[in-house]
């Protein structure tokens, strides 16, 4: 595809996570991350990825340092950076070689559209900040492939200034830029002025446009698409919408509304199955949870608590559901909660390839803990723990006799905590002690190293994740119940568990229970029974 001609309906996709995204608060990605989001990038089918700012710190010269040794197969790699300070020329200016040595095919430079920015920002002439456009593009257009142009700020300098606005584009365009992307820059604008403003731009730029929004208005999406209505061909955003203030435009948002709603081509239908496993990829590498409730993507976005809901889903899929949530590497879940039918449970049951037999026994009880507390919506292990024990009446796999967790505080110095666990297993009794950075996480490492012995597959299973949340705070203060929720995996795996009471670390014994019974469980490993000999040691000690 020639860098000047677009195929007719085919979307470029833009990709500043790694550089405008990490001005998002919390995010800080290392040179080793970097890399690893670019690779999951360029496996999903993004055009560009823009890689960091050369001249503005160590970190992001090291990565392009770094990503010249990646094997990157569709994504080309962009510098980003602003046009040449007032005074200088484009070579002795630090910042543009800084973009030339990052000996990258694509350079992003931004400029000022808005007369606010070129008088109050810069403190210079309208005049010469033209010129320091045209100077910095037909500089950079000589030494790489391809320079991207963004018009920073370019909505409000339309609002304030049209001509001016209009002006700074065709500065860069007659100077050899390959495409002209208008900002929303401060995230304020609306779709339909969005739209017009692009549309009168397309009739007068003949070079490819591009959109970048920023959501501080939660339009960012929508202004994005209303802009490819406009005419714009090339769009930027960033994985989750991660970015200054409010975010980006969200591509996981922006990408499968192009292509499932518009028509348009921009990864394409096989590349969009990816597009769940990239948003939380790229979470974890940042080490934010994503937002269950995120379009498309999210653990709720196909997920079904109402029992109306639930029967009509099961008749036929569109009656609640905009696409078939495969199409975007999703999955459809059904919610067992204490507004379910008997629908729900059904439909989980087949989820899970669990047979019932006592339907509205299982959701009475469902029911009646979710009334105490207990929420089985993100902990499925939990869930299909009790229909299994409510239908087999099976022998636990341990008996408790006793649990302690102690935090101890010396000075200044960390609290170090100590939790013992004693519990019987096929009528031996087991006595366990451990440490650790907390009284959950010390008592996690007891329960294992007391069952380790009878259970060895247990070795494999971490907690992963572990929130609380308090139900009833108003009513009771610090002696409100508590609902704890855990994630835990064996390293192919995760399951969530949940445990309720009044005592925190009560609460979390209940969770942790439950996810060794349910790892137990599923990898078909049954209790060890009590021998006639552990029978006869038993009551000789009684």
């Amino acid at each position: 595809m020639d860098d000047n001609q677009i195929v007719n309906g085919r979307i470029e996709i833009y990709d500043t996570t790694l550089r405008d995204g990490t001005q998002g608060e919390s995010i800080n990605f290392s040179v080793a991350d970097k890399c690893r989001i670019a690779e999951q990038l360029d496996s999903l089918g993004v055009d560009f990825i823009e890689g960091g700012w050369p001249g503005s710190n160590p970190r992001d010269v090291a990565f392009f340092e770094e990503i010249r040794r990646l094997k990157l197969k569709h994504a080309r790699i962009a510098a980003f950076g602003a046009t040449r300070r007032k005074g200088l020329t484009c070579e002795s200016d630090k910042n543009i070689r800084s973009l030339i040595e990052a000996d990258r095919p694509v350079v992003t430079v931004f400029g000022k559209s808005w007369e606010l920015h070129v008088t109050e920002a810069l403190r210079m002439s309208l005049e010469e900040n033209l010129d320091i456009i045209a100077d910095t593009v037909k500089y950079l257009s000589r030494n790489v492939d391809v320079v991207v142009y963004d018009a920073e700020h370019f909505f409000d300098g339309y609002r304030s200034n049209p001509e001016y606005a209009m002006d700074t584009l065709k500065a860069a365009a007659s100077s050899g830029a390959s495409r002209i992307v208008l900002c929303d820059t401060n995230g304020g604008s609306l779709p339909q002025a969005v739209e017009s403003v692009t549309r009168i731009v397309a009739d007068l730029i003949k070079i490819p446009l591009g959109i970048h929004c920023h959501n501080d208005g939660e339009l960012a999406v929508a202004n994005t698409l209303a802009a490819v209505a406009g005419g714009a061909i090339h769009v930027q955003g960033t994985i989750n919408g991660y970015g200054e203030r409010c975010g980006n435009a969200n591509l996981c948002s922006v990408i499968p509304n192009l292509e499932l709603k518009l028509g348009c081509r921009a990864i394409g239908h096989e590349r969009l199955k990816k597009l769940r496993q990239t948003a939380h990829s790229v979470s974890e590498i940042a080490n934010l949870a994503l937002n269950p409730s995120a379009a498309f993507v999210g653990d709720s976005a196909f997920a079904h608590k109402g029992g109306v809901h639930v029967s009509a889903v099961e008749r036929n899929p569109l009656t609640y559901e905009h696409i078939p949530p495969e199409t975007v590497g999703n999955r459809r879940r059904v919610l067992v909660s204490d507004l379910s039918g008997r629908s729900n449970l059904l439909a989980k049951a087949r989820e899970l390839d669990m047979e019932l037999e006592d339907e509205q026994r299982i959701l009475e009880e469902i029911k009646r803990l979710e009334y105490d507390g207990f929420e089985f919506e993100a902990a499925e292990a939990s869930f299909e723990l009790l229909v299994h024990k409510l239908r087999n009446q099976p022998e636990p796999y341990f008996e408790l006799i006793a649990f302690r967790a102690i935090d101890e505080h010396r000075g200044a110095s960390m609290p170090m905590s100590e939790a013992t666990v004693k519990i019987k297993v096929g009528g031996r009794i087991e006595h366990s002690a451990a440490s650790g950075t907390g009284p959950v996480n010390a008592l996690d490492q007891a329960l294992r190293r007391a069952l380790g012995q009878f259970y060895p597959s247990l070795a494999e299973v971490r907690l992963v994740d572990y929130r609380v949340r308090v139900i009833n705070s108003s009513l009771s203060g610090t002696a409100s119940l508590v609902r704890v929720l855990i994630t835990s995996s064996d390293g192919r795996t995760k399951w969530g568990t949940v445990g309720v009471s009044a005592n925190i670390v009560e609460a979390s014994w209940r969770g942790l229970v439950d996810s060794v019974e349910y790892k137990l469980m599923k990898d078909g490993i049954l209790p060890i029974a009590e021998s006639t000999d552990d029978m006869q040691r038993a009551n000789r000690r009684s």
